[in-house]
């Protein structure tokens, strides 16, 4: 159902995907096959796959161990009524990845799990998507395909190496800009808002509990032209 021409579900969803710093995480029982849903943090790979950090000791790590297949529900958590805000279910499978980008990435959003990621259980794990459900609203009601929910990285290369670079650049000498970005651009409160990551298609920040998407207004592959972007937002913003 792709109702309300105004409406773009793959944005919805992809922004969801990036600022959401929880999830409910739904995996199988070995032995009955039943559901088990837990609560965790998530990050995202530079290409919006999910992130988790996650013990062997855990039940959803044991139950992924016998059956990699899994989904996770993020939601808006609007304030009043939960169910009027916006929540999309990925589905697919889980695997751990020794990977040092997706672990950089997810400090880089949960700093605070720095001292779990050193205890030998712990391990990053990432969700191959497979397809997506989004509920938006009345009539707002979308399947997507895993194409659809993840970005393209194609001749991103140096913009994914410089990322750590850029990412530290920003909190350190730009703070203000980031704050302009959340307030003026995006509407949400003011604060110590900073960076947490950046991909061809946005930069991501964080204040507190909250996560932000600050979507570009086209591809960005390298870091000359991420400087540029960014430089134009907070002109805008500060035009505001």
């Amino acid at each position: 159902m792709r109702a309300n021409s105004d409406f773009d579900p793959v944005k919805a969803a992809k922004t969801l995907m990036r600022e959401r710093l929880t999830g409910a995480f739904a995996t199988l029982l070995p032995d009955s096959g039943g559901p088990y849903c837990s609560l965790v943090n998530v990050a995202t790979a530079p290409d919006g796959s999910p992130l988790l950090l996650i013990s062997k000791l855990a039940v959803h790590t044991k139950n992924l161990l016998a059956d990699p297949r899994a989904s996770l529900m993020l939601d808006e958590r609007k304030e009043g009524d939960p169910l009027e805000g916006a929540r999309v279910t990925l589905m697919g499978h889980v695997a751990a990845t020794d990977d040092p980008k997706a672990r950089s990435r997810y400090l880089a959003r949960h700093p605070e799990a720095e001292r779990f990621a050193r205890f030998a259980d712990f391990a990053i794990y990432r969700m191959e998507i497979d397809s997506a459900h989004l509920v938006a609203g009345f009539g707002r009601i979308v399947d997507l395909g895993r194409s659809e929910l993840l970005t393209d990285l194609t001749g991103a290369e140096p913009l994914i190496e410089a990322e750590t670079e850029a990412v530290t650049h920003m909190n350190a000498d730009h703070r203000e800009a980031l704050g302009l970005y959340a307030t003026r651009l995006l509407g949400a409160p003011g604060g110590e808002w900073r960076c947490t990551g950046c991909d061809p298609e946005g930069l991501d920040m964080r204040l507190g509990s909250n996560g932000l998407r600050l979507s570009f207004p086209q591809a960005v592959r390298a870091p000359g032209s991420l400087r540029a972007v960014l430089k134009e937002l907070a002109e805008q913003a500060r035009t505001r």
